[in-house]
């Protein structure tokens, strides 16, 4: 499923009505009709529906809304911010249905009128957000801003029309006042800013409807963006050969570990292994080779020359030569920071010839003058930051990574020809053509040291064995569907990085399972045709 921006559904609208012929009307008609068949989906016994209409487009939704639902039964009143006359285009097309069929419809126009009209609140039972629409500029103000308030003010449940009014569809920011909805019905593709924080805790549930406009007009405009589900994942990594063998499925090297740090090594080398890696070796500082010889069995250890207990860089050649048969090196979880270890960082960067998965202190070691070298390198690098050390990568404050997610992490995956993990809620996996991966899965238990260094390993063992970019995104869904699948079995506070480990055979079985089965494994988009 693609992910379009407001300005591209608009354009999409456009081309369907001006292109294609298919007139407005009807495409308002399709969204009203699929939104109610949601609402009365959920609201199964007919009760008193309060929709609150704008002067837009999604005002006109929620006239269509209004008449579907009564028809079935419910009681409906429209709540029209503004006069009659002020309506236009389709819209005016369906208030005025609305009018013909003596639907009670009720004008407001100052704050005062609002406010008597909200003392009757109590009687219904859920509200219908049609205030706004996409195309909001600036702050909410006047009329707009009070009805948002009130409607959050309120006890009803919330079902918002497209968006939650209110709600910047590009960075996902609330614009001065922003409905707080329990269900948010967007039509035809989701937009990006339902999926970033803090736009998706306004959200509520989403469901994604068809309104009829032609896959021809999205094919069209080769949007890049896509929504990492179960479907896409299960293309992304075929069934493995029944005659495969070890080698079949992939050497991964893993520098990693230093004193007290032991723990961030033992997560990605086992990840790898977990992951379907057929070999995987772990490199690391020589005092520690006997910890790790006990803790792993199934992971190979090469002790290293070291310094202060972490990597050294008169190791480089012994490095080298362990590196020489792999087909992924992953590198930087609990290496700590040191000149000597900036100096490793560019030598793999420069010298590799096969993917480089860099994370943790492996991207703390990256100064600008290693960042540079990154963009003259052949092979697949993969950098997995979270926001702090995305922040440090760009010399920005976290708040300005988060603040514009999307951009920052396209324009550095571009200018440095790096696939970009950025972690968070959703991770994007981003790549230099400018494909970005919405991940699906995760939850807050996951907030916890070590899971990336999960991550990490997942990645690694992924590329090991299909050696197609694009595995990278299909990891990150596998990380997040194994928290999600541990956090059932128990609370997701007492949630761990190791217990991912074990999470990810249960993550597998669920990728193999046969499409069409009725449980659920996204939970942030159910799509839906009605």
């Amino acid at each position: 499923m693609r992910i379009v921006t407001g300005e591209e559904m608009r354009e999409f609208d456009r081309m369907t009505i001006e292109e294609l012929g298919i007139p407005g009307v009807v495409l308002m008609e399709h969204a009203g009709l699929r939104s109610a068949l949601e609402i009365a989906e959920l609201v199964k016994s007919p009760g008193r529906m309060l929709i609150i209409a704008g002067k837009g487009n999604n005002g006109g939704d929620g006239f269509v809304i209004h008449r579907w639902l009564e028809r079935w039964g419910y009681d409906c009143t429209t709540l029209l911010l503004a006069s009659r006359n002020e309506i236009q285009g389709d819209a005016k097309v369906n208030l005025d249905i609305l009018y013909n069929l003596d639907a009670e419809v009720v004008e407001v126009h100052t704050e005062g009128e609002l406010r008597e009209f909200w003392n009757g609140i109590g009687q219904y039972s859920w509200i219908i957000d049609g205030i706004l629409g996409t195309g909001i500029k600036g702050e909410v103000r006047g009329l707009s801003y009070v009805a948002i308030e009130l409607v959050n003010q309120s006890s009803q449940r919330v079902a918002a029309i497209d968006l939650p009014s209110g709600l910047d569809v590009l960075k996902g920011k609330p614009l001065g006042a922003t409905v707080r909805a329990d269900l948010t019905i967007t039509f035809g593709l989701p937009k990006v800013g339902l999926l970033l924080y803090p736009g998706r805790s306004y959200v509520g549930d989403l469901k994604v409807v068809d309104i009829g406009i032609p896959e021809k007009v999205v094919h069209q405009a080769n949007i890049r963006r896509f929504w990492m589900n179960r479907e896409l994942c299960k293309q992304l990594l075929p069934e493995r050969p029944d005659e495969g063998h070890k080698g079949t499925f992939g050497r991964v090297v893993v520098l990693a570990g230093s004193i007290g740090m032991t723990g961030a090594a033992a997560l990605t080398a086992e990840a790898a292994l977990r992951s379907g890696a057929g070999l995987v070796t772990l490199g690391i500082p020589a005092s520690l080779n006997q910890i790790m010889e006990a803790k792993l069995t199934e992971v190979m250890t090469r002790p290293l020359p070291e310094a202060n207990g972490q990597l050294a860089v008169t190791g480089i050649e012994e490095i080298r030569r362990l590196v020489a048969n792999a087909d992924v090196v992953a590198f930087g979880p609990g290496l700590g920071q040191s000149d000597g270890l900036e100096h490793l960082a560019q030598t793999l960067i420069r010298e590799l010839s096969v993917p480089l998965v860099i994370d943790a202190d492996g991207l703390n070691n990256l100064s600008q003058p290693v960042l540079n070298d990154l963009k003259n390198r052949e092979a697949l690098t993969i950098l997995t930051p979270h926001p702090g050390e995305m922040a440090h990568l760009l010399g920005l404050s976290v708040a300005e990574i988060q603040e514009d997610r999307v951009g920052l992490a396209e324009r550095f995956a571009r200018e440095y020809g790096v696939v970009l993990v950025l972690k968070g809620v959703p991770t994007l996996t981003v790549f230099p053509d400018g494909q970005i991966y919405f991940n699906s899965t995760g939850n807050q238990g996951m907030a916890t040291g070590g899971t990336g260094d999960v991550l990490t390993g997942i990645i690694s063992g992924l590329l090991a064995q299909y050696e197609d970019p694009l595995s990278v995104a299909a990891g990150v869904y596998l990380h997040g569907l194994s928290g999600d699948l541990i956090a059932e079995m128990d609370n997701p506070r007492s949630l761990i990085a190791g217990d991912l480990l074990e999470g990810l055979a249960m993550a597998f079985n669920q990728l193999d399972r046969k499409m069409g089965d009725d449980r659920k494994d996204e939970k942030t988009i159910t799509p839906s045709l009605g």
